[in-house]
């Protein structure tokens, strides 16, 4: 190694060393091949975890997977995608009618649960969802969150194939806990109704969303620690307003024969 070299692992180090967690939540130290090495290790991983994480199979669920990919493909290709074509943009279906949950990994791998597929009302309100996760992935919330709470040296241990088990279950967990910052949780919010205003969608469908799951009588536990569900109701449909986003164009039908499909 050079003295040149040295001397920048050096000045990395010491930049390293004397962040802070708030500075950290504002930095992603890793690069866009990074994302995907790290997304494609925890699916590998829930590939592999059946029982906690059983994926409805696609032989025999063609239409279903048809219906959440097609809503997946019409927001990618909405033009608002920053990193439309530089992540896989995978989607897989967990059987799992008792969770209301979707969540995205770094690199563009999302999995949608069939109890939240059932618990939604339309079309609209799925895409909304859709949109949000879509979001956390291309703003690549999970690895600048995960830098301050996991640490450089843990996620990029995980994105090389490195590390142990343990430590890909860890994020793992923190993913499908949803666990990101409020902030983070209001720009994936924006990031819907910016990928959704011209779609065939309702750009205020994450607010159907939320109005009716805040309505259930067991919200999921993840809505705790996130901005009130009021407030982004409020805040997702100013923004659909402000923008003077398209009506919706679809209709309850097809939404209702995936329902039906799911029993």
């Amino acid at each position: 190694m050079t003295i040149k070299n040295i001397s920048l692992v050096i000045i990395l180090i010491a930049a390293l060393t004397s962040w802070q967690c708030k500075s950290l939540k504002k930095i992603n130290l890793f690069s866009i091949q990074d994302d995907k090495n790290l997304g494609l290790q925890v699916s590998n991983e829930i590939q592999n975890a059946s029982t906690e994480y059983p994926l409805l199979a696609e032989r025999g669920n063609e239409e279903v997977y048809r219906y959440i990919r097609s809503i997946t493909n019409n927001i990618l290709n909405s033009g608002n995608v920053k990193h439309k074509d530089d992540f896989v943009w995978q989607v897989k279906i967990i059987d799992d009618p008792e969770t209301l949950n979707a969540f995205a990994t770094p690199g563009g791998y999302i999995y949608v649960y069939t109890g939240l597929i059932k618990f939604l009302d339309t079309e609209d309100q799925l895409a909304g969802v859709m949109g949000h996760e879509i979001a956390h992935a291309d703003l690549r919330h999970s690895t600048r969150q995960m830098t301050s709470s996991y640490g450089v040296s843990t996620l990029l241990s995980v994105a090389t194939g490195n590390a142990n088990p343990g430590a890909v279950q860890q994020i793992l967990t923190g993913l499908t806990s949803l666990k990101f910052s409020r902030n983070h949780e209001t720009e994936a919010d924006t990031y819907s109704v910016n990928y959704l205003c011209n779609t065939k969608y309702d750009a205020a469908g994450a607010a159907g969303f939320f109005r009716k799951i805040a309505g259930s009588s067991a919200p999921p536990e993840f809505l705790s620690t996130h901005p009130s569900s009021d407030g982004r109701v409020k805040n997702i449909e100013s923004q659909a307003a402000a923008k003077n986003c398209k009506p919706s164009t679809t209709s309850t039908t097809t939404h209702n024969r995936i329902k039906q499909l799911l029993k």
